[in-house]
């Protein structure tokens, strides 16, 4: 994000997701405040993967999504397996600083298994 208004905003989503999990009120709504926000800055990938994860949280009351993978020796990957929490707030933090190189990657690698979960 790259006004103060809405790394504040994300500040806060990831204060009450630390809090109360996925169940923290009004989630959603939160998020779409958000995604106006990316909206206004102009950030096609973040809007995307803020839509696409409100629509998810919305449908499954979970964030059971395998986007994160780690490498053997052999170069095979496998997904981390890792809680709906942590893996949402790990999203959230990615996108603190969605212009930088590497967090682009895994968040889009977030949106396309939103995208494969979804449709």
């Amino acid at each position: 994000m790259k006004t103060l208004r809405a790394n504040q905003k994300l500040e806060q989503i990831i204060a009450n997701v630390e809090k109360k999990g996925l169940k923290a009120p009004k989630l959603i709504d939160d998020l779409k405040e958000l995604r106006e926000m990316a909206l206004l800055e102009h950030d096609p990938l973040v809007v995307k993967v803020l839509r696409l994860t409100y629509e998810f949280i919305d449908e499954n009351e979970s964030f059971d999504i395998e986007a994160q993978y780690e490498e053997d020796e052999e170069g095979n990957e496998y997904p981390i397996e890792i809680d709906d929490k942590e893996n949402f707030l790990y999203l959230l933090n990615l996108l603190k600083n969605a212009e930088h190189k590497i967090n682009r990657e895994e968040i889009k690698d977030y949106r396309t298994a939103l995208k494969l979960e979804l449709y």
